[in-house]
């Protein structure tokens, strides 16, 4: 699945598919089964959401090899984005947790949050699905690997960091950076100005590195290698049972590989500096 181990497109595509899959949940009931692998299986129905766009290529990709592995659907897509996190240095070694059951129907639409969201329903839509603010800052730095394939179809897989390669907090730095262009035919819905050409930054990414709700979450995050570490991996082990009965699932986290270490610290992109720092 992911191309010899690479941190790349396959890899990123599996962390994204599996929280796609999972925030399809509500606290309070009346939505989706959460990490239970609908998104595999009603893929049909869920790669036809908008708010999905993009995903029919890991969905098929994963389609191709789920058969073979005689794991329910909601196991293997959250064992194929733990080990494909794994390929990414930097990142931490999420946790695995087997024994989901088959999902029963397709998860419900406007369940997923969109670029072109408002701070405050993203924060409500998370809520309702058991996260509070600072957690979704965390979840957000899977967007250090992440790229953008349909805000603006012109320029499918543009990066939303310059180290997209490594699980950093280069993300963090770089949303804040004066914005002067778009990187293709912008600007388009759910984008603001980027800093850096072939870089797209998201409006939900922007907004909520300047929210007072969440701005002081998003600036602990720069060169705190190990506070994003941490909180991601927390942050994505509630993700990844959502809906789920934890007493019936085992931890099996030992079949995920170790990720290579990043050693930092992250930096400024070249002719950037404090001055360029729009700062909530």
């Amino acid at each position: 699945l992911f191309d010899g181990s690479e941190c790349g497109e396959e890899a990123h595509s599996a962390l994204r598919l599996s929280f796609h899959d999972a925030i399809g949940f509500s606290v309070n009931g009346g939505k989706g089964g959460g990490a239970d692998g609908s998104i595999l299986i009603f893929n049909t129905t869920e790669t036809g959401f908008h708010a999905n766009g993009g995903i029919d290529d890991i969905t098929a990709d994963q389609w191709k090899v789920f058969p073979q592995t005689g794991l329910s659907a909601g196991d293997f897509v959250h064992l194929a984005a733990a080990v494909g996190t794994a390929n990414c240095p930097g990142a931490p070694r999420l946790q695995f947790m087997f024994g989901r059951p088959p999902p029963v129907a397709a998860a419900p639409d406007f369940t997923v949050p969109e670029p072109t969201d408002s701070v405050t329903d993203i924060l409500a839509r998370f809520a309702d699905a058991g996260f509070s603010p600072e957690e979704v800052i965390a979840l957000l730095s899977s967007h250090t690997i992440a790229a953008a394939d349909v805000v603006d179809p012109s320029i499918p897989g543009t990066p939303f960091d310059s180290t997209v390669g490594t699980f950093d907090t280069q993300v963090f730095l770089e949303v804040l950076l004066k914005g002067t262009l778009f990187p293709g035919n912008g600007p388009q819905p759910g984008e603001v100005e980027s800093p850096l050409a072939g870089e797209m930054r998201l409006q939900s990414d922007f907004e909520l590195s300047q929210d007072p709700r969440t701005a002081c979450f998003w600036q602990q995050m720069i060169n705190d290698q190990t506070r994003m570490q941490s909180q991601f991996k927390a942050a994505m082990a509630k993700l990844q049972v959502l809906g789920q009965d934890t007493s019936k699932l085992i931890d099996c986290s030992d079949v995920v590989p170790q990720p290579a270490t990043f050693s930092g610290p992250i930096s400024f992109p070249a002719s950037f500096s404090q001055s360029d720092v729009q700062q909530a």
